[in-house]
């Protein structure tokens, strides 16, 4: 497999050098790994997972240091600095991670976080990011299937809901009627492919869509009530604003969840709240 500049890679130990170990980077040369990385378990002919990039010096080099994300991902990064070259993001390497004044939907400043798309510069070979993201998002029909669990990140709001990168490559929408937790942009969660309009446009869910909804939110009664010694002050006649405080769902799901609970005999239902059978 070839190596990628900006990516994890599996690379073998060529040889031991005064400056660190040198490392077989197929048709991109030697790459160097410094020896502030190096740990006497990575010998001659064995493999090391390393990250490569460029240093400060546009050399090839490697890491064992694990970045925040990779080219062909997004990330929430905070701004640490603005020159003339555009604004530097702390994406958890020595070397900071350039945005050029280009490629920002809106001019950055240092202290602020923003999401970005990491991409690798076809002519500098560096690794930059873009804030611009719808760009980098839906180039392709989505492959999705109503229902499937897919990673999120929250990208934004809109006057209907919170906008979302599904699994680094399309975006989608979680209604506000539909979420029953506070989202802040950033945040990385697991949703669910909820329907697929003609326009190829995405709605999702935080719960399994359909009849597999009980189930889930039934295991999350259940977590909860483990956890809790067996009780929640919770019962079909609790308002939606406590539910929403203790399991983060609706009113609706919670009733339907708690009453398939009860036909199983799992749980007992009381008027101070719900009991696990014991």
């Amino acid at each position: 497999m070839a190596v990628e500049i900006g990516r994890n890679n599996s690379l073998s130990v060529l040889r031991e050098t005064s400056v660190g170990l040198f490392l077989d980077g197929d048709t991109l040369g030697d790459i160097l790994l410094p020896n502030r990385y190096v740990t006497e378990e990575m010998v001659v002919g064995e493999e090391v997972d390393v990250f490569v990039y460029l240093d400060s010096e546009d050399r090839l080099v490697a890491t064992t240091e694990k970045p925040y994300a990779q080219t062909g991902e997004f990330a929430f990064l905070e701004v640490i600095a603005v020159s003339r070259f555009g604004a530097f993001l702390d994406w958890g390497l020595m070397k900071d991670l350039l945005v050029p004044f280009r490629e920002q939907a809106e001019k950055m400043e240092r202290g602020r976080s923003y999401l970005v798309y990491l991409y690798l510069d076809d002519e500098s070979k560096r690794i930059v990011a873009s804030s611009k993201i719808s760009r980098y998002l839906d180039n392709v029909s989505p492959p999705y299937s109503i229902g499937e669990k897919v990673d999120l990140i929250i990208a934004g709001k809109t006057e209907l809901g919170y906008k979302a990168v599904i699994n680094n490559s399309h975006s989608g929408i979680l209604y506000f009627n539909q979420v029953f937790k506070e989202l802040k942009i950033g945040d990385r969660l697991p949703g669910y492919i909820n329907k697929i309009r003609e326009d190829d446009k995405i709605d999702l869910l935080l719960e399994k869509p359909g009849y597999e909804k009980i189930d889930y939110i039934s295991e999350l009664i259940l977590e909860k009530l483990n956890s809790s010694d067996g009780f929640l002050p919770l019962n079909d006649k609790s308002s939606p604003e406590e539910i929403q405080s203790i399991l983060s769902i609706s009113k609706k799901n919670f009733k339907k969840s708690l009453g398939a609970l009860y036909k199983r005999r799992i749980v007992e239902i009381k008027e101070n709240g719900i009991y696990l059978y014991r």
